[in-house]
């Protein structure tokens, strides 16, 4: 019996199987990916942004989110529960409120109350996965990826500003 159908779509694609890899991303099981980091001040607004590939841990950034900037409270979500993060912090006058791992053997308190202003930074993350461009990770390379994060958290910015003319 003969076939009426179109030819299957099984064959690798016309552009060479997509081998090639672009700096900056690192290979994951799933395919390219990258992290977003984000500091935001007490408002809700955006301080820094880092973009590094998504096998990066978060607590690896904390440092480099830091540098430079003078807050009262480091509220953090548990992936940034480290000693070395907590050291860094108190050796620089800050707070940290920090929940601590489930695993960790010896339970820290933090302030609940203060925590609780954790979910500006989810905002702002909202804010920028609104964007399909973020949301879908559609620049094919780290510097365009970051550049696009950037402009949108100086939209960002520039929204609040005009709000408050």
């Amino acid at each position: 019996m003969a076939s009426d159908r179109c030819k299957s779509h099984q064959d690798s694609p016309a552009r060479g199987g997509g081998k090639r890899r672009q700096p900056g991303h690192g290979a994951h099981k799933r395919g390219l990916n990258s992290k977003i980091h984000l500091a935001v001040d007490a408002n809700g607004m955006p301080v820094r942004c880092l973009v590094t590939s998504g096998t990066v841990a978060d607590c690896t950034q904390a440092s480099r989110l830091m540098d430079g900037i003078s807050p009262r409270h480091l509220v953090a979500d548990r992936g940034y529960d480290s000693n070395a993060i907590l050291d860094h912090a108190k050796s620089r006058n800050i707070i940290p409120v920090i929940p601590p791992k489930r695993n960790r053997k010896e339970k820290r308190s933090y302030d609940r109350q203060i925590y609780q202003k954790r979910h500006l930074v989810e905002n702002v993350f909202l804010y920028l996965k609104r964007w399909r461009g973020i949301a879908t990770r559609y620049a094919k390379n780290l510097a365009t990826f970051a550049a696009a994060v950037q402009v949108r958290c100086i939209a960002l910015w520039l929204n609040a500003l005009t709000i408050l003319k």
